[in-house]
């Protein structure tokens, strides 16, 4: 970690809600004046699609089972250089995956490839990472311990599932057939490298629905925001206003002394109540050392 260069990182599974997380921070950042720096974590898979395809039907044959959210098909060391290189630096390596044709056509490649790695823009204020592995520790490396503000996105698993199947159906053009196998070639490594994730982070929300998924592998919608709450556990944050919160975001309560749980359509609210004093703080320590080191 390091005050004066700052990185904020959210992590959550594919299909958890960390892109709508990612509008909220852009909206904080916008209105802080904040130049971030961002970075993908599907930048630092090991495989293009063809080849990660590949590799699942070598590990069949093998009898074991290759994932997304594992270490096999990921370079968490890179990923750790890269937040290493920016907390010491300001500076740093990243690159693109093309989830897309529209994503793709710029670079006149195929979906399911990289660009080419780049430096990330100088003089950036902060780094902002949005992925699966934000707060991924193993045997041989720890990402989690250069992040300065990390934030976990973690519905409940159905609801997750469920959001997973249809966005990749109906935005990527798999078929419910090869999401569900995917879903469940992927609980190994889930369990292993997704779900301690979520005992580092300073904030996690998890959205809980109020409608039934039982089964999400028939579900043909995803609940809205409406049809849910969001649950906000806090861990290691100090003097956290829970008072004010309760104050200004209607319907909210206390289910435990460091949880705050809020009404699933004003999530968005919360979040910017929650996160934007947190980020200023950050951005204030900052321009404090580096007006310091000016004198």
């Amino acid at each position: 970690m390091s005050a004066k260069h700052p990185i904020i990182a959210v992590t959550g599974s594919s299909g958890a809600g960390t892109t709508t997380t990612t509008t909220a921070f852009k909206h904080i950042f916008r209105q802080l004046g904040i130049n971030a720096a961002s970075v993908e974590g599907d930048s630092f898979h090991h495989y293009t699609r063809p080849e990660m395809e590949l590799m699942i039907r070598k590990a069949k044959t093998d009898n074991k089972n290759i994932s997304y959210f594992g270490p096999e098909a990921n370079d968490f060391e890179r990923l750790e250089q890269c937040f290493s290189d920016y907390s010491s630096t300001g500076q740093g390596e990243t690159r693109a995956y093309l989830h897309t044709f529209d994503e793709a056509v710029p670079f006149n490649q195929m979906p399911g490839t990289f660009t080419q790695w780049h430096p990330l823009p100088e003089n950036t204020d902060m780094l902002y990472y949005e992925g699966l592995h934000g707060g991924v520790k193993t045997d041989t490396c720890n990402v989690a311990e250069h992040v300065d503000l990390l934030i976990g996105m973690v519905p409940i698993v159905n609801l997750e599932w469920i959001q997973k199947i249809i966005r990749d159906t109906s935005e990527r053009g798999h078929s419910r057939e090869k999401v569900m196998g995917s879903i469940v070639r992927s609980m190994d490594d889930y369990i292993n490298h997704m779900t301690p994730q979520f005992s580092r982070t300073h904030i996690n929300f998890q959205r809980v629905p109020t409608v039934d998924t039982s089964n999400p592998f028939s579900a043909k919608n995803i609940p809205s925001l409406d049809e849910s709450f969001v649950v906000i556990r806090f861990r290691g944050i100090k003097n956290v206003d829970f008072p004010y919160y309760l104050k200004m975001i209607d319907g909210s309560f206390m289910s435990r002394i460091n949880t705050l749980v809020v009404p699933g359509g004003k999530m968005s609210l919360a979040m910017e109540l929650i996160l934007t004093p947190l980020i200023q703080d950050l951005l204030e320590k900052r321009q404090q050392l580096l007006s310091l080191d000016s004198e």
